[in-house]
């Protein structure tokens, strides 16, 4: 049995970050085995932050545990979740905790990681 579309859908309008998600979260599930399956994440970056993406449908934020510690990021589901999430990565500059920040909507996890801003190279040195 075939099923065709009875409309089609516009080039111009950009999918909904749920649509992308559920996509990739499709794709991922039926791709077969865990190597041929598409990065569930993104990574974008700029001079202030690197920005994360990535899906953890039927995850709440009560489930999910950030841990920032210098260049590395680990994220973990807390036991009893209905899916298991461990991750991490290794970013190249240092992560500034107290801007950083996390955001779940509709299934796609976004952390914000503000980069450490350099410290101060310069000494001053008293005269005697």
């Amino acid at each position: 049995m075939i099923f065709t579309p009875l409309t089609t859908r516009r080039a111009t309008r950009a999918p909904r970050p749920s649509d992308v998600a559920l996509q990739r979260f499709l794709l991922g599930t039926l791709a077969g085995p865990a190597a041929a399956r598409p990065a569930d994440y993104t990574v974008t970056q700029d001079d202030k932050a690197t920005t994360l993406q990535l899906d953890v449908p039927g995850l709440a934020r009560e489930q999910l545990q950030i841990t920032l510690e210098g260049k590395r990021v680990v994220l973990k589901s807390i036991e009893g979740a209905p899916r298991h999430v461990h991750r991490a990565w290794e970013l190249p500059e240092d992560i500034d905790t107290a801007t950083s920040t996390a955001r779940l909507e509709n299934g796609v996890l976004t952390l914000t990681l503000a980069k450490q801003p350099p410290a101060a190279k310069a000494v001053e040195i008293v005269v005697h």
